[in-house]
């Protein structure tokens, strides 16, 4: 076995630039595979990072995903009812405080109550459609990133003035508010209330930051004109991933309708999924193009040095030995490549990573999200390695099984 790696690396030292042109064959391919990983990956773990901390992890509404069993159905298996509205109806979830110390007592995570209101917002001569949520301002910051949303004024400024309300950034650069502006809201249901504005927020959301109004949880009651009014309980779990499980338990235990983060965004996820074949299929590519280009080198290499295969069968070695001595050199190339393109790959992700810019869309981004895995370096060595095994062993078995006699005549 020494005799056959002092064999390997002589002839990987001896020819210096066809060496140095395979390895850097191979470097090339792993590294721009590593970039390209990074900034797909990275680009889709801050995405849903930005969806899973602007909103809790899981709402839990006054719906209820299949209407109340009516009596009738109960007694006879042919009833079936639809459609069935009682003339009135108490808008929120019943006994909500009982509720939330139920959730709370196995949750792992934090619960807060909130009333979620339709409105109009009146500012010098302007109409906009807003979402008023009434909040808990100590019970909120457990459940959502809002206090680290503020751009002016904090969550503790709700309790300063009468009727405070909170806007998102996009809405009060819409209608031209500021901390301090006086507006009207008017909410579906006719109420009228004069609020005052004592901060602005920012999540990153277009969405949330454009038609989203946060107030103290009274003020919400205020104008959905019932009091004690909670139309919404917003959770936030320990772990994320967990979300769609822990819905499924509270809407099977308090029979109201729970929607994860997941669910949420169901459509948009799904649409990631189709964006990560796409993404393993171009880095597969990039992989490919570099296993042809490393197949290539190697092959051409192993080509070459048929004359020295001439010479180690005459010299008594076995077939068998000398496709060993190729398939080491081919890895030796290989690792040597994969090592080179970790720096590669690293720098290129590093320098992409500066590149400072905005992105005016769904979320606001200054730098290219990446993602450093080191599951993205062991697949593109992996890859690496075996397509240069694969380029060193099948030329090497063609050229080991011709008679020396035969190569030496034919070589020139």
């Amino acid at each position: 076995m020494n005799l056959v790696l002092d064999v390997a690396l002589t002839h990987v030292r001896a020819r210096a630039r066809q060496t140095i042109v395979a390895v850097a064959g191979v470097a090339t391919g792993v590294g721009f595979s590593i970039m390209m990983a990074a900034l797909m990956q990275g680009s889709q773990e801050d995405f849903i990072r930005q969806l899973v901390d602007s909103l809790p992890h899981i709402t839990v509404s006054d719906e209820r995903r299949d209407p109340p069993q009516q009596p009738a159905e109960t007694e006879f298996e042919a009833a079936r009812i639809f459609g069935l509205t009682p003339e009135t109806r108490r808008r929120g979830i019943k006994n909500p405080m009982a509720t939330i110390a139920t959730l709370e007592s196995w949750i792992p995570g934090a619960v807060a109550p909130s009333v979620q209101v339709r409105a109009i917002l009146r500012y010098a001569n302007r109409d906009v459609g807003a979402n008023v949520v009434g909040i808990d301002p100590h019970r909120e910051t457990k459940v959502s990133a809002l206090a680290t949303q503020m751009r002016q004024g904090t969550l503790n400024s709700l309790f300063r003035a009468t009727n405070a309300i909170i806007m998102g950034s996009r809405l009060a650069e819409k209608i031209g508010a500021r901390v301090g502006s006086n507006l009207t809201v008017l909410a579906s249901d006719g109420a009228q209330i004069s609020a005052q504005v004592v901060g602005i927020f920012h999540s990153g959301v277009r969405q949330v930051d454009e038609g989203t109004v946060y107030a103290l949880l009274k003020t919400g009651q205020i104008l959905a004109q019932q009091t004690g009014l909670v139309n919404e309980i917003r959770v936030r779990v320990r772990d994320p991933l967990s979300a769609r499980e822990t819905a499924t338990r509270i809407e099977r235990e308090t029979g109201y309708k729970a929607v994860s983060w997941q669910e949420a965004h169901e459509d948009l996820l799904s649409a990631f999924q189709i964006r990560n074949a796409i993404m393993y299929t171009v880095v597969g590519a990039i992989l490919l193009v570099a296993s042809f280009g490393t197949f290539n080198i190697i092959s051409t290499i192993t080509h070459e040095k048929a004359r020295d295969i001439a010479i180690m069968k005459s010299l008594g070695l076995r077939e068998a030995t000398v496709r060993r001595i190729f398939v080491i050199e081919a890895s030796i190339i290989g690792a040597a490549g994969a090592a080179l393109g970790w720096a590669i790959g690293y720098a290129l992700t590093f320098g992409l990573g500066l590149i400072e810019f905005r992105l005016s869309g769904i979320t606001d981004i200054t730098r290219l999200p990446l993602a450093y895995s080191p599951t993205h370096y062991a697949i593109a060595t992996a890859v690496a390695i075996v397509s240069s095994v694969i380029a060193g062993y099948y030329p090497s078995r063609r050229a080991a099984r011709v008679h020396p006699v035969d190569i030496i005549r034919g070589a020139t």
